[in-house]
């Protein structure tokens, strides 16, 4: 079984967990999850033409593993309405594309509710695991 640092979200952005000196680990696709969503850069919106991209993905030839990360722009980028929930849920199934492209997941669906102001919940379901994430939504109308 594969393990991977455990990344949360929290209300400046990702965290990882130490306790008694242990950096908490998880044996789910929740930190890649994380990654695809929230792990590239935040003023890319994904375009071919975008000079913005992560820097790490100058090192990757692969183009299916590089990150865009375009829900993560497009939640800083427009109004937090629910007219706007099913452009996140498509900007995330893009994102998280690599699952089934590459293999590592045979189906890959997302569902985006606001809970509260101000914030979006991605209920993501990656072969029957669901892995849930709650984020700020800062654009304002």
């Amino acid at each position: 079984m594969m393990t991977d640092v455990l990344l949360y979200q929290s209300t400046d952005n990702g965290e990882i967990n130490i306790a008694n000196g242990i950096i908490e680990l998880t044996d789910t696709q929740e930190t890649m999850a994380y990654l695809c969503l929230f792990g590239g850069n935040e003023d890319d919106s994904g375009d071919q033409d975008s000079n913005l991209g992560w820097w790490g993905n100058e090192l990757e030839s692969d183009s299916a593993l590089k990150y865009v990360s375009e829900t993560q722009y497009l939640l800083r980028s427009i109004p937090a309405t629910s007219s706007n929930l099913l452009r996140v849920e498509e900007a995330a199934k893009r994102d998280l594309a690599v699952f089934t492209d590459k293999n590592i997941a045979d189906d890959v669906s997302v569902s985006a509710s606001i809970p509260e102001l101000n914030a979006v919940k991605l209920a993501i379901n990656i072969d029957g695991v669901i892995i849930e994430f709650t984020e700020n939504w800062g654009a304002t109308e």
